[in-house]
């Protein structure tokens, strides 16, 4: 077994299967999936090898340590899968070379034996060594969702949780989308014409990765150098001088002024010449630049300059919309119409619901322009999405899924037919496990999580209603329509007051989709690259386990042993554990939960105007196929894509401009100027450089947390005060006073 050449999986070695000439007709329909996946297959490589199960479970548990340590920093850094695809390749060769290939008999199973080291590390092990190690994250979005449930009940409003009501959650929400996605799995895998985009840039990899190297700086050795730079690099921004995360000169050069401060400053304002020298600010949130194509950093670009340089200022200085004066230009904070911050706290009685009486007392929640802002280009996404989908692939997607039944089985198809197939009924225990744990959540430790029993059920239809069709968008399109502001929205119409009722119903109802989701992704991936179904799916049910579980302990472990976490007023100015993500999710638990959207975005609050983003988000895409039904020679037309502009800022906030900025100038200094001028480098180079970027710095910031963060010893002096923009929070309308700003 696997004694084919690592380098050459897709060799004409005797053994392997490809299409022969008579089956042109066999082949893939799409372009892209002929042009990026191979048409042969060796299934005597081996999968389930000691050297899978070791970089895979270490893998696994690693990045789940990592992303879960990294989510509560002000700059999170999320390791992607490139990161594991990169880092892998080296270990699994050397593994190949050292361990012994002595065999050893399985007591009870006959002649049957296995080896420590079946052969040279092959692709297929790679593969799912990869699928390991992203099986905790949706998307690779990081740590798993659930998570934040935990960490506002304990961190923002001071309440208690037991581990096992934590684990529960976190295991249940992640493991519900697996029942969905094998119901539907015939539907969107198998089919040729339901391509998934996505996976082929994870082929493309997998492919260049193994191939015969021949130049003096390896793929290998070019990794190595750039993470020992990476690593090193990183004590400067990370610890020596922490004000290089955020240059922002415009607040040095104008440190009286509020108005200055809030244009320039890259983390509590617009970002105007703000700059980084630390990775995580260009990496976090919106993941490596290095990895994005070009046309997506565009796209971004236009939507960001759209919303923060004109849309923004125009609300704020222009027409003073919602009495923004009052409160900060970006924060994600609530505030009351004084401009003081809500207190939250004082509005939650002893059950966990509103108060209503100390709510009349406050007043109505306000919020920054930005974040309400936000909010309405979020409504506008969805709409938009929907519309411009349908406009513009509506017939392609019905065409390719009427084509998913009758159309004749493709090479890939066919050539799968040989492993033995996933049986059904894995996957409706699954589903009935799953869905009697959650129940038994509801209403054993209501007291803990809100949600009543027809909650969840409400909620699971409603992901399951909607995993079809968003599977099919993405399998077709790579856009993925999301369902968190829709679930909060309909959840707190329901059952407003009860914000972790909320919270709850919408990981429930959008998490299991998005993992559903996500699960397929894999299987085509899997798909393309051969590898047994049964494997596939046993990865991603161990990993997601060992994943949430370490999630869970790491969340537990620093929410209890970091004093004041997340709470960043009470924090000292340089310090890293701020929670932008949880406390947007905070927030959100709040708007739609314990306040709710009536009180909001209804009658009874102050932006019902929002609304009507709904219907200009529904209304643009049908301009833009008006226009390009009536002027079909302009080819720029179609390409005005509504949801990726509208959609653009999304991640803001929590990320901030100084985020965006760096993104888009890093991003597009390598996939667009080096990308066209040196192509070669690009080739070769670029997706290596991402992963030991991201890497190098994880390691350094976790050996300075554990070196010097736990025992407290940090440095005082100018360079480690944050950005020295304290004056871009403060308000400008007359009359509001905020402690440590100017009175205007």
């Amino acid at each position: 077994m696997g004694t084919l050449e690592a380098q050459t999986p897709y060799s004409t070695a005797e053994r392997s299967i490809s299409a022969t000439d008579g089956d042109e007709d066999e082949l893939s329909p799409i372009e892209e999936v002929r042009l990026t996946v191979t048409n042969t297959d060796d299934p005597s490589l081996p999968v389930w090898t000691f050297r899978m199960w070791f970089m895979g479970l270490f893998s696994c548990a690693l990045l789940s340590f990592l992303d879960q340590f990294f989510a509560y920093r002000t700059e999170p850094l999320i390791i992607t899968q490139i990161t594991v695809q990169v880092a892998t390749l080296p270990i699994g060769h050397f593994m190949a070379a050292v361990l012994p290939t002595t065999r050893f008999r399985i007591p009870g199973f006959g002649s049957r034996s296995f080896s420590l080291n079946p052969g040279p590390f092959n692709m297929k092990e790679h593969v799912l060594i990869s699928i390991f190690a992203n099986a905790g994250s949706a998307f690779g979005s990081g740590s798993a969702y659930a998570v934040g449930i935990v960490t506002i009940i304990k961190a923002f409003y001071q309440r208690k949780i037991s581990f096992l009501s934590g684990w529960l959650l976190i295991i249940t929400t992640q493991v519900l989308g697996y029942g969905w996605a094998g119901l539907l799995r015939k539907y969107v895998v198998e089919p040729a014409h339901m391509w998934w985009p996505s996976s082929l840039v994870q082929v493309s990899l997998f492919r260049a990765l193994h191939e015969k190297e021949e130049q003096r700086m390896t793929r290998a050795k070019f990794f190595v150098i750039a993470l020992i730079c990476s690593f090193s690099w990183y004590l400067i921004p990370g610890y020596l001088f922490s004000t290089l995360t955020s240059i922002s000169w415009v607040c040095w050069a104008f440190p009286k002024s509020v108005t200055a401060q809030q244009l320039g400053s890259g983390m509590r304002g617009l970002g105007l010449g703000a700059l980084t020298l630390d990775w995580t600010v260009v990496a976090s949130f919106l993941f490596s630049p290095l990895v994005s194509p070009f046309f997506a950093i565009l796209n971004i670009f236009v939507g960001y300059v759209l919303l923060v340089y004109a849309v923004i200022p125009l609300a704020y200085w222009g027409f003073d919309m919602y009495n923004a004066h009052r409160f900060p230009i970006f924060s994600s904070h609530l505030f009351t119409s004084q401009g003081q911050l809500y207190d939250i706290g004082a509005i939650v009685n002893d059950k966990f619901e509103i108060n209503r009486q100390k709510y009349e007392e406050q007043g109505r929640i306000n919020l920054s322009i930005f974040f309400a802002l936000s909010y309405g280009f979020g409504f506008a996404t969805i709409a938009s999405t929907l519309t411009h989908v349908a406009l513009f692939y509506g017939s392609e997607i019905c065409q390719r899924y009427r084509a998913s039944y009758k159309g004749k089985e493709d090479i890939h198809t066919r050539l799968m037919r040989r492993y033995a197939d996933i049986p059904s009924w894995w996957f409706y225990l699954l589903l009935v496990v799953t869905i009697a744990v959650s129940l038994a959540l509801c209403i054993f430790l209501n007291d803990e999580v809100q949600m009543p029993w027809w909650g969840l059920i409400f909620a699971a239809a409603m992901a399951f209603i909607f995993t079809l069709p968003i599977s099919i968008i993405t399998a077709t399109t790579n856009q993925t329509p999301g369902l968190n502001i829709i679930t909060e929205y309909v959840m707190g119409v329901i059952l407003p007051g009860r914000p972790i009722a909320n919270v709850c119903f919408k990981t429930y109802g959008y998490m299991s989709m998005a993992q559903a989701v996500s699960f397929l992704n894999d299987f085509k991936l899997g798909h393309y690259m051969k590898i047994p179904p049964r494997s596939m799916f046993l990865v991603q049910f161990i990993g997601t386990i060992l994943a949430g579980t370490i999630n869970i302990a790491v969340a537990w472990w620093l929410l209890t042993t970091i004093k004041n976490i997340c709470q960043d007023e009470l924090l000292p100015p340089d310090s890293p554990w701020t929670c932008p993500g949880d406390r947007v999710f905070f927030d959100a638990s709040v708007i739609w939960g314990l306040v709710g959207p009536k009180r909001i975005f209804g009658s009874l609050g102050n932006y019902p105007s929002m609304n009507w983003f709904f219907l200009g988000g529904a209304l643009g895409p049908v301009v833009v196929w008006v226009f390009h039904k009536a002027f079909p020679k302009q080819s720029w037309i179609p390409l005005i894509n509504l949801p990726v502009l509208l959609g653009a800022t999304s991640m803001m906030p929590p990320a901030t401009s100084l985020n965006y900025n760096s993104w888009i100038l890093v991003g597009t200094i390598f996939n667009f100027f080096v990308f066209r001028y040196r192509k070669q480098w690009w080739q070769r180079y670029n997706y290596i450089l991402s992963a030991a970027m991201d890497a190098g710095v994880a390691f350094m910031a976790v050996l300075l947390y554990f070196s010097l963060g736990i025992e407290e010893k940090g440095l005082t002096w100018w360079g480690t005060d944050g950005e020295h923009c304290k004056l871009a929070t403060c308000p400008t309308a007359k009359g509001i006073v905020v402690d440590g700003c100017p009175v205007n």
